[in-house]
Formats: structure tokens, C-alpha cells, sequence
């Protein structure tokens, strides 16, 4: 008899090992969105401050403009009360964190005394010359609690190198290197592909000059600068997310941790100052729907504002930032939450109002429930839900319920899949003595930092419009889902801004001249590299 071993039946078994060993591989496991790709430690900071500001100052505030040509003078920057302090001391007011300077726009003026061009405050009669604007700035946002961050805008319609690709590259690398040395930590960086449609760019040379001065902080993109970017543009200028919202992202199967940014302006229709535009402030329910549908879904808030041709902010503005503040600190006076009766200290780490602590699900459980009980029953309508995201998202479908005694039963009063860094739920007011987060479905064991219930009343996060105060409903078991209504919801950054400014386009630019803007990912086609570090992972 022989005794050889059948060739095919090792081929078979060969193939059914690795079969299996891809199958528990982490690399397999990655197609799961909120599997184990994990935020670096300044990703988690950063999504922490939850709100900041973009302002908007430079030669087009001088000229009612949005859009810049190059062409204009630098004699027509001339602030005469130039006051950044009083900037901050709204922004601070507003609730903001951190804000960002436009230190050089698309028209290619630059708010700092830099050595690559004169085209620069330098050669303004402001301070004589000797001003400069980044540099105040920044230490006022310091001043003020607040950490900074610039936007170094790529289009350049000013500089004639922008026609020699490898010319500008160098001329735009040694101004990032001037920012990143000379003004202190920069909590963000702004990437924008507005106006670049046919440049390339070298983005792995301005990222890698960047982290050699800024290893921390975040670089925030459109997706199409997929490879270096650690934030994401939500899709539209609307202040809005309009999707669940994973901080995991795939590109051509390369998996990064890329939370979102979402960026609005406090006034409709454009970033810049515009003289006679009082009507166009928007209104305090206004910012709250957008901070609930921004911050309330996950998401960071990027607030635009901007300064007056004084070099102040408007009184308007400065009003409505103090009054959309005090609103916000106001929601967050009463957390019905800290009334709960005795709890274990696990439970209680959730309950106490501190995002420093958090409890977690029993490992390697997929479902789980975090209850809250009462003495007395308590009447709310909003919960505010935040997961511990250091070791990742993991929370992929869940319930707010409340305890019936009248039929013994748990009736869901919220329900969604995402909850991530925050999530802000609306429903009608319900009255009950215990009340669960109910972690239907989750990659992981769950980690909630916090599970806060309050009685807001009168506004509806989930549609983002004012409503009329909701009579008490006990147990209606509505489930809310956010709103499907996208304002200015595209794929393209670039084609959002040209259809948000159009109107104000139109009146200062020539048809022909309104420039389309294309994100990142078609300026340069960015391939996304093979390597992987702690917050990306390539699936193949």
C-alpha cells in the first residue's frame, strides 16, 4: 500500500488555515468601521474642544469681497482700531476653544511680515509696516484661554511662482515654516483646495514641514488628502451633519481615523465682513440647531467670523456670540442625571458630569445597558450621550429607554447608530424613575463617558427649527432620526463654498470669472500609502 500523503489534501488544508487566519486577522477585521483603528492622543484633545472659530480678515474686508483676486493694493489694509483682544473676549463668551486665523487667503495677501514676498502687511501703512496681524492674534487667543491655530490658503492668485508648481512648493513651504516656528503651538491647520483645479502640490513635503515644527497638531482636510489628514470636512457649509457620523473612514480600502469638522459662518452667505449686512446675522435658535446638529452629532462646530474694516467685531456679532454662550451654559446648568439614587461607583463614572471617567461594558460584549435610577420619576426631553473613544468607536446601534410602571415595560424614546465623541438626542417629554442606555449592537465592549438627561424644551435638535413647547407625553416611544434635509449637501467642499458665495460672487467678480472649486482629492490624486500607523490601517 503506499503511504505517500495525497498532495491535494495538504493544498486543501493549507487553505482552510489561511482562510482562517485572515478571517481573525485585525487587517480583516478592519472592513468594520468602527473596528480598531484608534485616534492618536491630539486627535481626542482636539475633539475634546468640540467648538472653535475661523476668522476672516484681510484685503477683501477692505473692498466688500469674498473672493480675491491678487490684484488689490496692500495700502487698502488699513484697520484703525485694530483690537484682537476684543475678538477674543467675545469668542471666549460664545463657548469657543480655540480658534483659527486665515493668515494668508486665496488672494495671497499675508497677515504676517513675511521674508518670501512683500506682498504682506509689511508694505501696509497699518503700524506703518511694522504690524503684525498673526502675531497679535495669537497672543490674544493665548490671553484668553483659547489655543490657535492658521489657514494657509494653497491657491495663491497673487504670487507668479503659483504657475511653476515645483517654485511654489518651495515659496509656500517656507511661509508654513515661518508660522510653524514663530507663533507658538498650533492646535490646527487648515488645508482648503478652493481654486487649485489643475495645480498639483507636493502635500507629503507641506505636511512633513509642518510636523517637523507641529507634530501635534491636527491637519484638517477634505477627504481627498486622505493619507496626512486628521480631520474631515463634513460636506457642506450649512453647519450640519446630515449622516451618522463614524470618526473611521475608508479611501480605496485604507481605513483612518478622520473625525469631522463642520464649518458654518455666522453670517449667511459669506466668510468676510460686508458693509450694510445686519440682516444677514443669524438668529440664536439658529446657532443652537446648528451647534446640536454640528457638536450634538459628533462633530466639531468651526464657527466663521469675522472682523469689520475697523478691525473689530460688530457689536451685533459680539451680542449674539455672548448670547449664544449663555444659552449653551444655560442647557447645561441642570444634568437630571447627577439626581440619580445609589448607584455602583462603574455606573456613577457616568453620571457625575466628568468626561474624565467613564464605565464600561463587560469586555468583549456587543450589548449592554447602563441604567439610571431615580427616587423620584423626572421629566426630560434630551439626553446628551458621549463615548470614550481612546480605544476607539465601538457603539454601532443604540436606544434611550424609560421605565413604564403602569405596564411594567421599556419603551424606547430615542434610538440611533453612531454616538462617538457626543450625541445631542431630542423627543418629546417623558417622566420616569429609571431610564437605560441601551447599547443594542456595539464592535466592542462599550465605554460611555457620559450619560446626561436634562428638560431643555422649546428647541428640536433632530430638525434644527424652533418649536413650540411639547406638552408632556409619557411613554410615547417616538424614535428620532436626524434630519434628512441637507443644506448645500455635496461631495465637494470646493463646489459647497462657490454655491454658498454665489450671490455675493456675482456682484463683485464677472460670471466668467467665478472660480470652481474641486476638492483636494482631484487636484492632486493623493494615493493613499501602504503604511499604516495607529490611526490608519490598509485593508487588502
Amino acid at each position: 500500500m503506499n503511504q505517500t500523503a495525497d498532495p491535494r489534501k495538504w493544498q486543501i488544508a493549507f487553505l482552510a488555515l489561511l482562510i482562517a487566519a485572515l478571517i481573525a486577522s485585525p487587517r480583516a477585521r478592519a472592513q468594520d468601521r468602527t473596528g480598531d483603528i484608534r485616534p492618536a492622543p491630539y486627535q481626542t484633545a482636539w475633539q475634546d474642544l468640540e467648538f472653535g472659530v475661523i476668522l476672516h480678515f484681510s484685503t477683501n474686508t477692505f473692498l466688500d469681497r469674498e473672493w480675491g483676486d491678487g490684484t488689490a493694493s496692500p495700502s487698502v489694509f488699513n484697520p484703525t482700531a485694530f483690537d484682537p483682544d476684543q475678538w477674543m473676549e467675545a469668542i471666549r463668551a460664545a463657548g469657543a476653544k480655540y480658534v483659527v486665523l486665515v493668515a494668508k487667503h486665496h488672494d495671497g495677501f499675508c497677515l504676517w511680515p513675511t521674508a518670501q514676498t512683500g506682498y504682506s502687511v509689511k508694505n501696509s501703512p497699518w503700524r506703518d509696516g511694522k504690524g503684525d496681524v498673526v502675531g497679535e492674534v495669537a497672543r490674544a487667543a493665548r490671553k484668553y484661554g483659547l489655543k490657535f491655530g492658521v489657514y494657509l490658503s494653497p491657491w495663491d492668485r497673487h504670487d507668479p511662482r503659483y504657475k511653476d508648481a515645483t517654485a511654489y512648493d518651495r515659496y509656500y513651504n517656507a511661509e508654513l515654516a515661518e508660522l510653524a516656528q514663530n507663533y507658538g503651538d498650533l492646535v490646527e491647520f487648515w488645508l482648503d483646495g478652493a481654486g487649485s483645479e489643475g495645480h498639483v502640490y507636493d502635500f507629503r513635503k507641506i505636511v512633513e514641514t509642518l510636523r517637523t515644527f507641529q507634530p501635534d497638531t491636527v491637519v484638517f482636510a477634505d477627504t481627498g488628502l486622505f493619507e496626512f489628514g486628521d480631520a474631515r470636512w463634513v460636506g457642506n457649509e450649512a453647519g450640519v451633519v446630515n449622516y451618522e457620523n463614524w470618526n473611521v473612514i475608508d479611501r480605496h480600502g485604507y481605513l483612518r481615523w478622520r473625525p469631522v469638522e463642520a464649518d458654518t459662518p455666522l453670517r449667511k452667505n459669506h466668510w468676510f465682513w460686508h458693509p450694510q449686512d445686519e440682516t444677514s446675522l443669524k438668529s440664536l435658535d439658529e446657532l443652537l440647531a446648528v451647534y446640536d446638529q454640528t457638536v450634538g452629532r459628533g462633530a466639531q462646530l468651526m464657527l466663521g467670523v469675522a472682523p469689520d474694516n475697523r478691525g473689530l467685531l460688530p457689536d451685533s456679532d459680539v451680542a449674539r456670540l455672548r448670547e449664544f454662550g449663555q444659552a449653551l451654559r444655560k442647557r447645561a446648568e441642570i444634568n437630571l442625571s447627577l439626581r440619580h439614587a445609589p448607584t455602583t461607583p462603574e455606573v456613577a463614572a457616568a453620571l457625575d458630569n466628568d468626561p474624565d471617567t467613564f464605565w464600561s461594558a463587560e469586555p468583549g460584549s456587543h450589548h449592554s445597558t447602563l441604567e439610571v435610577r431615580f427616587d423620584h420619576p423626572i421629566t426630560f426631553d434630551h439626553a446628551v450621550t458621549m463615548e470614550w473613544l481612546n480605544d476607539g468607536q465601538h457603539v454601532q446601534k443604540y436606544a434611550i429607554e424609560a421605565w413604564s410602571e403602569k405596564t411594567q415595560t421599556w419603551t424606547a424614546v430615542a434610538s440611533g447608530q453612531a454616538i462617538g465623541h457626543k450625541k445631542v438626542d431630542s423627543f418629546p417629554a417623558v417622566s420616569a424613575n429609571r431610564v437605560r442606555l441601551h447599547i443594542l449592537s456595539s464592535s466592542s465592549e462599550a465605554h460611555i463617558r457620559e450619560f446626561q438627561l436634562f428638560r431643555w424644551g422649546g428647541h428640536d435638535t433632530q430638525s434644527g427649527s424652533a418649536r413650540p413647547q411639547l406638552r408632556r407625553a409619557r411613554l410615547m416611544g417616538t424614535s428620532c432620526s436626524p434630519s434628512s434635509g441637507a443644506l448645500c449637501s455635496v461631495q465637494s467642499r470646493t463646489i459647497a463654498r462657490c454655491r454658498l458665495r454665489s450671490q455675493r460672487c456675482a456682484t463683485t467678480t464677472p460670471a466668467a470669472a467665478i472660480p470652481r472649486r474641486r476638492p483636494l482629492a482631484s487636484i492632486h490624486g493623493c494615493a493613499a500609502n501602504e503604511s499604516h500607523d495607529t490611526r490608519g490601517k490598509k485593508v487588502k
